[in-house]
This record gives structure tokens, C-alpha cells and sequence, in this order.
């Protein structure tokens, strides 16, 4: 199996998408609506914060979706279904349970204690949720995406490179997420936390990532070549959806519209991003632990911080350090706690050898 040169964009992208997902989070905290979902919010609502969240509410989650099933694709370079299996176990499920049973429990019990709630403990995989759907994606495609990965050269996937390597060879993409909807009719489009659509729209993301990362450079270069367009596009629907339609928006619309945002992130990632440092060293191991701990540091800071007399845009710019703060820096005591890595989604670090300098020269204990 030939070795394939690793994609430091999507890479770049995924870290980036955990950073967007922190900074919603914080945000959904000045919205009157956040209590209704589970967030501690402020007193004072900011308002001008809805635009930004509305344009990347739509394409957010999806997009993790696309990228995990990238990450499975090249994943499976280097392993046997067997191995991939028990990797995805050990980096999806061990910390999906974990989070499900000791961290984000936490998080409720600080929502309730703010409230002045009654205090009770139940287990509750919360945003956890993602990880889940990752994992049977995985144990139900896995046969799949073998069989493909074994037939490169058959007809199926020869037609797939063949009809991703055009911008219209999106197009049968589009309409499976245009199907979704009209099948599902989920209301309202964005709620895909442990709902059918969400679980569907994440299915169709996950195959729909693999799929491109099999087709290789030349899907990558279709989208370097017409970045510019699916940016336009995509900027235009969001305009039509904002002054046209507003909170009517048809549910197909929005999803043409969330696809071409992934397709226009895809593409300047990949002119941009595709390198290496060792900044996307750290931010890459950190990023899981990062999305797993947050919700606490999250609810700890706005309970903190709510209660001030501050103005909102200050409020929100501290919570949102305070999270980070608090994520990074238990990612410090993580990354070096063997027993502690598993459960975040880290790899156990191989024992380093011993050195020893004697008299015959260097030995290795």
C-alpha cells in the first residue's frame, strides 16, 4: 500500500474548526434563548453576535463530519480493519464513555448549582454527542470503505475521481444533503445534537469526506481552482438567506448553502494550510482534550463572570480567554499523566530509552 504524503491543511482545518466551536459556545451565552439549551447566559443579551453564529451554525458541525471521515481515510492507510477498529475505540469510544460518565456531568451540575437548581448526577454524553455518531460511523462503514480502498482501480471509484475532478461533479453531493432535508424536515436545520438529522446529515458528511480524500490531487486541485466561486456562492446564498428569507429560510437552500461554505473552506485550506509547524504539532494533539473539557471551563467562567456589572462584549471576551485558559492548561497536566491520555483521545507515548554513558562508551538500558 503506497504511503501517502500527510494533509497538514486538514489538519490546520480541524483545529480551527475545534476553536470555532469554542468560541459558539461562548457566544451562545449572550443569546436569550441559551438557557433554553442548557447554557448559563448573561443578563444582558448582545445581539450583534447572531450574524456571525447564523452564517457558521449551518456549516459547522457538518463540517467536522467531513473531516472525520478524512481522517478515517487516511487512517486506514496504515492499518488492517482490525487495527483501525481498535484504534477507533481506543481513541473514540474510551473518551466518548469517560466524558459521558466524569466530564460533562460536571458541567450540569455547575448549570444547576448557578440556577439554584436541586443537584443530581446522570451520566449524559451532552456535546459529547459528536463522538458517538463518529464511532458507529465507523463501525458500519468500515467494510465499506475497505472494499474501496482494495478496488481503486474498478469502475466505482475511476468514475468518482473522474466526476469530482469538475466543480458540477458536485452537484450529486448537493442533492444527497437536499434529500436529507426534504426526507427529514428538521426544524430548525441547525439542531443536530442526538437527532435524526443529525445523525443522517453526519452519515452522508462522513462517507462524503472519505469519498474525496480517496479521489485525491485531483479533487484538490478542482477545489484549489475554483475556490473563488464556491466563495462567492456561498456568500450570496448567505446574503439572499439573511435579507430575503430570515427565519423562513427553506430547509434545501440551507443546505446548498452549508455545503458550499465546506466546499470553500476545503479549498483555501488547501491552498493556504497544507504545511507543517510546530504550532499545528501542539494545537492537533491539544485539540481533542480541548473539545472534551471545555464545556466545564465554559460553564465555570460565566458563573464568574455573569454576575458582574461588566458590559457584554467584556464579559464575553473574558469567558472566552477563561475557557481556553482553562482547556489548555489542563491539557498541559493531561499530556503528561500516562494514564490520563487514553482518556482524552491521546496516544500512549512509547518509553523512551535510557541512555548510559560508561567507560566502553554509550549503552542503551
Amino acid at each position: 500500500m503506497s504511503v501517502l504524503q500527510r494533509r497538514y491543511d486538514i489538519d490546520w482545518l480541524r483545529v480551527i474548526a475545534i476553536g470555532l466551536l469554542l468560541v459558539y459556545h461562548v457566544a451562545i451565552g449572550f443569546q436569550p434563548w441559551g438557557v433554553m439549551i442548557g447554557f448559563i447566559t448573561n443578563g444582558e443579551s448582545w445581539s450583534s453576535l447572531w450574524l456571525p453564529m447564523t452564517m457558521l451554525n449551518i456549516w459547522r458541525i457538518p463540517f467536522l463530519f467531513f473531516v472525520s471521515g478524512m481522517g478515517v481515510y487516511f487512517s486506514m492507510q496504515r492499518r488492517s480493519w482490525k487495527e483501525l477498529m481498535v484504534e477507533r475505540s481506543l481513541r473514540i469510544l474510551v473518551p466518548y464513555i469517560f466524558g459521558m460518565v466524569c466530564i460533562f456531568p460536571i458541567s450540569v451540575i455547575i448549570l444547576q448549582a448557578y440556577y439554584h437548581w436541586d443537584l443530581h448526577y446522570a451520566a449524559n454524553a451532552g456535546h459529547l454527542w459528536f463522538l458517538g455518531n463518529i464511532f458507529v460511523y465507523a463501525v458500519l462503514l468500515t467494510p465499506l470503505f475497505y472494499s474501496l480502498q482494495k478496488n481503486l482501480n474498478g469502475k466505482f471509484v475511476t468514475g468518482l475521481k473522474k466526476m469530482l475532478s469538475s466543480p458540477l461533479g458536485l452537484t450529486p453531493v448537493v442533492i444527497l444533503f437536499v434529500g436529507e432535508v426534504l426526507v427529514i424536515k428538521p426544524m430548525p436545520y441547525e439542531l443536530y445534537a442526538m437527532t435524526w438529522h443529525g445523525f443522517v446529515l453526519g452519515l452522508l458528511a462522513f462517507v462524503c469526506g472519505f469519498c474525496f480524500s480517496l479521489c485525491g490531487e485531483s479533487f484538490w486541485h478542482m477545489l484549489r481552482a475554483w475556490r473563488w466561486l464556491f466563495l462567492v456562492l456561498a456568500l450570496v446564498l448567505f446574503v439572499v438567506r439573511i435579507f430575503v428569507f430570515g427565519f423562513k429560510t427553506p430547509g434545501f437552500l440551507l443546505a446548498v448553502e452549508s455545503n458550499v461554505w465546506i466546499f470553500s473552506v476545503l479549498a483555501f485550506g488547501s491552498k493556504n494550510l497544507n504545511r507543517s509547524s510546530k504550532a499545528l504539532s501542539y494545537l492537533s494533539e491539544a485539540a481533542y482534550p480541548v473539545y472534551i473539557l471545555h464545556m466545564i471551563f465554559l460553564f465555570l467562567g460565566s458563573w464568574l463572570i455573569f454576575p458582574l456589572t461588566w458590559v457584554a462584549p467584556l464579559k464575553f471576551v473574558v469567558v472566552l480567554v477563561f475557557t481556553f485558559a482553562g482547556c489548555f492548561g489542563t491539557f498541559e497536566i493531561i499530556r503528561r499523566v500516562v494514564f490520563l491520555r487514553p482518556l482524552f483521545g491521546l496516544k500512549i507515548k512509547a518509553r523512551q530509552p535510557i541512555i548510559h554513558k560508561n567507560n566502553q562508551g554509550l549503552a542503551q538500558a
